[in-house]
């Protein structure tokens, strides 16, 4: 197990307890998908995975140990986070941005030498995008910056990534290319993955497990194919919904269709 969170209860301070109870664990190579309405506590709840922000009660066991006991650079040099801000107050080249991974295995005053910058291309030649190496982060499209992002991510040599909503305002090309890239990294290179997504659809076709939260103070979590069902959804989301499944080429192919908001909560 690498990442295993055992009763996590968070709230901010004089808000009620957003988080409460949450259990879950991560085995090597798999993907986790994290679901929810927004400003339900995704983003919160990954932080709290990964020690950003401390939980109030309960813990975060990495490869077994508490996280908050594990010093900054075991951790974020095996951890890669991707966030969901998008803007840079530097100018950053593409290639600059994926030196960046690199950060945590260099000493506090070391500069990126000749074997980082190798390493950067060729991270770029492996996700294919060397044709960003010079181009300005802030001139990207979103679909080009989130490779570079995960290029960045990857330079780390991470054993388990983050991703805070990595196809969010991707058009639909670029969304299958992200998501292809996170289940290529799970299950053909063992690191393993958790993602927020509001679409349940790209976790059907991606995750091995799901953590649906709810408004309610709920959350179901298991199987992705038992927690993604009509029920979970049709309740989380306040949508009622529809669970089609396909078979294409040998492969079942499992995709939503949206018939409405529930009855109860329809306005």
């Amino acid at each position: 197990m690498i990442l295993e969170v055992q009763n996590g209860c968070f709230g901010y301070p004089k808000q009620p307890v957003i988080l409460e109870n949450i259990n879950l664990g991560l085995e090597e190579g798999h993907i986790l998908a994290t679901l929810g309405p927004n400003g339900i506590g995704k983003t919160t709840l990954l932080k709290c995975m990964i020690g950003l922000l401390p939980w109030h009660s309960g813990k975060t066991l990495f490869y077994g140990k508490d996280i908050h006991t594990l010093k900054p650079k075991d951790v974020w040099s095996t951890i890669s986070y991707i966030p969901q801000s998008r803007g840079f107050a530097f100018s950053y080249t593409g290639l600059e941005m994926v030196l960046l991974g690199r950060s945590a295995h260099l000493g506090a005053f070391q500069q990126p030498g000749k074997e980082e910058i190798e390493m950067a291309e060729a991270m770029m030649e492996r996700v294919g995008i060397t044709r960003l190496a010079n181009k300005d982060c802030n001139r990207m499209s979103g679909g080009e910056l989130q490779m570079v992002l995960i290029a960045r991510a990857l330079i780390n040599e991470p054993k388990l990534i983050i991703l805070d909503e990595p196809e969010t305002g991707l058009d639909f090309h670029n969304q299958i290319l992200v998501l292809n890239m996170v289940e290529r990294l799970a299950h053909e290179s063992g690191i393993s993955a958790i993602m927020n997504t509001h679409y349940p659809t790209n976790a059907m076709s991606v995750a091995d497990e799901a953590l649906m939260l709810n408004r309610k103070g709920e959350f179901f979590y298991g199987p992705a194919a038992e927690i993604l069902n009509e029920e979970n959804i049709s309740y989380s989301f306040d949508v009622q919904v529809l669970v089609d499944e396909l078979h294409y080429q040998g492969r079942s192919v499992r995709s939503i269709v949206p018939v409405g908001l529930r009855e109860e909560t329809a306005v």
